[in-house]
């Protein structure tokens, strides 16, 4: 993959995040044209490494939460994913998983055949925002951080698969990460660029970078209809909580936005599934 073409696709995406609103189409017209730029000789898209986004030429996608310090939105979630008898993916940080407020959920998750992975054990930024190439991780710090998380999913009687897939923290990563990972067994992945859905954690106070929740709904209904091969392949990361500023909840949208892609032909998959060839 042309690893130009990719930083630029990144960009852009990050630039979306924090500008404020032109009009819906054309921002997710730029996003298009910008993406269309990007080939790959596989059916799957790879950042820095690592996989964002599944098979393109299958109608389908896959769901995927993380969570941190928050967690309140998960029995909304739980209950809405049961009804609909859609699988998702669980990514939740070591203290997380320590956090005895949510022990019921994620046993409940675990139940019901969800799939849960680690986030990190303690959302360590591990590269530089303004210079990717930098690290502000060591290897040591990464492998010892990441045991922690682990530890913390094996103390709650999760299964530890390998390779096991791995959302990194703040979704943010480079090629020295990914290759760290593989190294522990895990497969780095992250929710495919553009789908903004990432931004359910902002809140008003946050100015032009806030993105309401019928904002984030019409954006990815519309990019289904606009972008090449809609959403096929696609990862859609949803926060399991938020700050409590956010008085508007995207997982409260949640059963109609699983409505509207059945609607439209999609299947959901667990991510595991969507990516078992990678």
């Amino acid at each position: 993959m042309n690893k130009a073409c990719l930083l630029c696709l990144w960009w852009l995406h990050s630039y979306l995040t924090v500008q404020g609103d032109n009009t819906l189409n054309q921002r997710m017209q730029a996003f298009v044209e910008h993406n269309n730029t990007i080939s790959d000789s596989s059916k799957s898209t790879f950042l820095y490494g690592g996989v964002v986004r599944g098979d393109s030429t299958k109608k389908e996608l896959s769901l995927v939460f993380t969570a941190d310090e928050f967690g309140e939105g998960l029995p909304v979630i739980i209950q809405t994913l049961k009804e609909q008898k859609v699988k998702g993916g669980f990514f939740f940080t070591g203290r997380f998983y320590r956090n005895k407020a949510f022990s019921t959920s994620i046993q409940q998750l675990k139940n019901d055949g969800h799939y849960l992975g680690p986030h990190s054990d303690q959302h360590l930024l591990y590269c530089d925002w303004a210079k990717r190439d930098n690290l502000l991780v060591t290897k040591d710090s990464f492998n010892k951080d990441m045991a922690k998380n682990l530890s913390a999913m094996k103390a709650a009687g999760l299964p530890i698969q390998t390779p096991h897939y791995f959302i990194p923290p703040f979704e943010w990563w480079n090629d020295s990460i990914t290759a760290w990972s593989k190294e522990k067994g895990l497969t780095l992945f992250n929710f495919t660029p553009g789908i903004r859905t990432n931004a359910d954690y902002t809140y008003p106070e946050m100015g032009a970078a806030y993105k309401s929740s019928q904002w984030i709904v019409d954006w990815l209904k519309g990019l289904a209809t606009i972008k090449p091969n809609g959403l096929n392949g696609a990862v859609i990361l949803i926060h399991a909580g938020t700050d409590a500023r956010r008085k508007d909840k995207f997982y409260d949208r949640l059963e109609e936005l699983i409505d509207h892609f059945k609607r439209k032909g999609y299947g959901f998959k667990r991510i595991d599934e969507l990516l078992e060839s990678e």
